[in-house]
Order: structure tokens, then C-alpha cells, then sequence
């Protein structure tokens, strides 16, 4: 299972949100390519970037620190926020993103959803991110009358090369992920599964580990990284794709 670090973009700086609170952000660095560098040599094999500018703005805001970023690792990058149109996906795969990750157009524009599978074979992503089981939209801010697992049934059909499944109530909180509803997810579709929200402990990766037979291949992990209740070399080693070998002992040095 890939253990898959993220960076989440305001104002041009790597923060974390509570529980998806734009007023409850927290600044851990201001140099998101610094920190993307420092992942990469930890031995993350896939990079998870958010652009919470553009996902409440609708467009994507934090382009440019993006292209950066993708400029400065070997690995891929998958970035969500904003992406509310062709154009603005077109232009975020053209700086090197591997994937891009749509989500409230999946919900209002799901047809746009098949067209841009169509057009980008394997590099559509859709995060779906719950609310008491209903899908919020619009960078979290709203939330809409449509079924977290449905909105996941029509996805798998039209195209998607993965789903992201975040739990906003557990997103930043370090309570640890919803595991029921990844597994409910994750036995009724039959694309792949990425964890997101509420990861704490090397344990809790551990347990994701345990529905890798199910469907779920990876999970992303922000807060506890940063604060050092993770270390990425001990997740990589523990329940990473196999590339533990190659990193070296952990130092115990963390951003902050």
C-alpha cells in the first residue's frame, strides 16, 4: 500500500486545515518545494498536493507552486482544487501533475467527468469527501444532497482511475480514518481506494494496510506527519510499495 504524503496549498504555503476549516489553518512551512524535496527523500513514491485557494476560489490559484514542485521530485504528483473545467485540468497536466483530482464537477458536471477520462486516460481522479455520508463541495464549504458511496457507483462507471475517499470530520484531527465507510467503499466498487482523513499513528496505516485486499492501495497522511506523530520512513518501511530499502534510517527530523 502506498503511503502517500500531502501538502495542502494557502497562500503559497504548506498548511493543515481542522476539520476543513479555512479559519483553523495551521502554517508548517513556507516553501511547499522544500518540504515535497524532504518527502521525496523520506521515500514517498507519489505526492498528494491540494490547492485550497482554488478549490474556494473554483480555479486553480497556486498553479505556479505547483509546477514547481512537480519540477523539483522524480515522483508523481496528484494535485485536487479548483478544477471545475477542461481547461483549467488541461493546463494543470501540462505543468507535469501525473493526475488530476476532480471533485465538485463530479457532482454538479458529471458528464464532464467522462469526457476528461476520455481525453486523459488514467490521470482522472475523483475525491469524494464526506459529510455524515453526503458529499460537500466547493472546498467543503457546502454540502449536497448526494450519497458519498452513489456518487462513488457512477464514478467507477465513467471512467475514473481511482477514488479518494476523505471523512471531513476526521480530516486534521488525528482521530483516526473511518474505517467502516472505506470498507463499505472500497467492497463496492472495483477501482482502486485511497484513504484520506483522520491518520494518527503508524497503527492506523497498519489497519488501512489490511483492506489493501479490498481495494484500498494507498493512504495519504498530513497532519500527523507533520507534527511528527508519523514518521514517513517508519510508514514507508512498514507498509510502503517495496522502495523501504532504499531509505535510510530515520533521523528523527521533521518539518515544522
Amino acid at each position: 500500500m502506498e503511503v502517500i504524503p500531502a501538502i495542502d496549498l494557502l497562500d503559497g504555503k504548506c498548511v493543515r486545515l481542522y476539520q476543513g476549516d479555512y479559519n483553523q489553518a495551521s502554517i508548517f512551512n513556507d516553501n511547499p518545494v522544500e518540504v515535497a524535496r524532504q518527502w521525496e527523500k523520506e521515500g514517498a513514491t507519489r505526492l498528494h498536493v491540494v490547492d485550497l485557494d482554488g478549490a474556494k476560489a473554483g480555479k486553480s490559484v497556486n498553479l505556479k507552486v505547483i509546477e514547481a514542485i512537480a519540477k523539483a521530485i522524480s515522483i508523481p504528483v496528484q494535485v485536487g482544487g479548483g478544477l471545475r473545467d477542461r481547461a483549467g485540468v488541461s493546463r494543470l497536466l501540462d505543468t507535469g501533475v501525473q493526475r488530476a483530482i476532480l471533485g465538485t464537477i463530479a457532482v454538479e458536471k458529471p458528464e464532464l467527468v467522462t469526457e476528461l477520462c476520455q481525453e486523459f486516460p488514467e490521470q482522472i481522479v475523483v475525491g469524494i469527501d464526506a459529510r455524515n455520508g453526503k458529499v460537500a463541495t466547493r472546498g467543503w464549504l457546502e454540502t449536497s444532497e448526494v450519497a458519498a458511496i452513489d456518487l462513488a457507483h457512477r464514478m467507477a462507471r465513467q471512467g475514473v482511475a481511482a477514488i479518494i475517499y476523505t471523512d471531513i470530520h476526521r480530516d486534521g484531527t488525528l482521530s483516526g480514518p473511518n474505517m467502516d465507510a472505506l470498507r463499505e467503499l472500497a467492497e463496492s466498487i472495483a477501482i482502486p481506494v485511497i484513504a484520506s482523513g483522520g491518520v494518527s499513528s503508524l497503527t492506523d496505516l497498519l489497519s488501512l494496510s489490511g483492506l489493501e485486499s479490498i481495494g484500498v492501495t494507498g493512504a495519504i497522511v498530513g497532519k500527523a506527519i507533520y507534527t511528527g506523530d508519523v514518521s514517513l520512513k517508519e510508514a514507508v518501511r512498514a507498509v510502503g510499495d517495496g522502495r523501504w530499502q532504499d531509505v535510510p534510517p530515520d533521523t528523527g527530523t521533521y518539518i515544522v
